[in-house]
């Protein structure tokens, strides 16, 4: 029987940088009364709170909720009526301003600067620095459109990670690379949730919309020992947990 149940958060949860939408709201309410309920993500917790936190209705049982931001560099629980902080994992600061000069290098080497940005491309979230090819506020059409089939994030990918050996560099979002220490991905997420939990892996389920090869939801199906699901939009999400919820009620 399975305890907790764990998920992606842009394309599985909702659209990029979109809050939940209601149905979506109340089928996690619903879910977190018969499981535990982990988000894990690239986002820092700003957008945490904006696309998850803030969304949850009364009926919520928040305390079964395990929010990770930042590819599980981050922990939030909900305790004395907040959320609360219980663990971050930052880069030292030269560290980040060596990632950021790579970084802007690489992408300037590739002739991926697009002819409008909507934002910062690239963020500083303390554990984790993010690119977002057309910047952090882009309209989701657009960020659709530009690299639908991660050709041109596959291609900064392999130009960055053997300059920067020390990090791991992922595909995640719609339009966004994420950059976290060597060995810092969601199954490292995952692996130290179990551990702060108690919950064994065996009894977590992942869902999550970019398992493939590269994709920065992978490692969880590749070295954490975690059943997987495949989604490919938020409406299959939904579908499927209508499912989960009664197989655990």
């Amino acid at each position: 029987m399975k305890r907790l149940i764990a998920f992606d958060l842009d394309g599985t949860l909702a659209e990029s940088k979109q809050a939940l939408d209601d149905e979506m709201a109340s089928i996690l309410a619903r879910l977190s009364q018969v499981a535990d309920i982990c988000v894990i993500s690239g986002g820092d917790w700003p957008q945490f709170e904006k696309q998850v936190a803030s969304r949850l209705p009364e009926s919520t049982n928040r305390a079964r909720f395990w929010l990770m931001p930042t590819t599980g560099t981050k922990l939030y629980r909900f305790e004395n009526a907040g959320w609360t902080p219980q663990y971050a994992d930052l880069f030292s600061d030269e560290e980040r301003a060596h990632i950021i000069q790579e970084l802007r290098a690489s992408i300037d080497r590739l002739g991926f600067t697009p002819t409008q940005v909507w934002g910062e491309q690239i963020e500083d979230r303390g554990s984790q620095i993010t690119f977002s090819a057309l910047g952090q506020q882009a309209p989701l059409h657009p960020k659709e459109a530009w690299d639908p089939k991660h050709e041109k994030r596959r291609r900064i990918q392999a130009d960055l990670q053997p300059i920067l050996p020390d990090v791991s560099v992922r595909i995640g979002g719609a339009t966004s690379i994420d950059i976290t220490r060597a060995g810092v991905d969601k199954a490292y997420g995952i692996e130290r949730l179990s551990q702060i939990s108690g919950i064994p892996k065996a009894d977590m389920l992942f869902f999550g919309d970019a398992l493939y090869p590269g994709g920065n939801d992978a490692p969880v199906k590749e070295t954490a020992g975690v059943d997987c699901v495949q989604v490919y939009n938020v409406d299959q999400t939904k579908r499927a947990l209508e499912a989960v919820i009664l197989c655990l009620a």
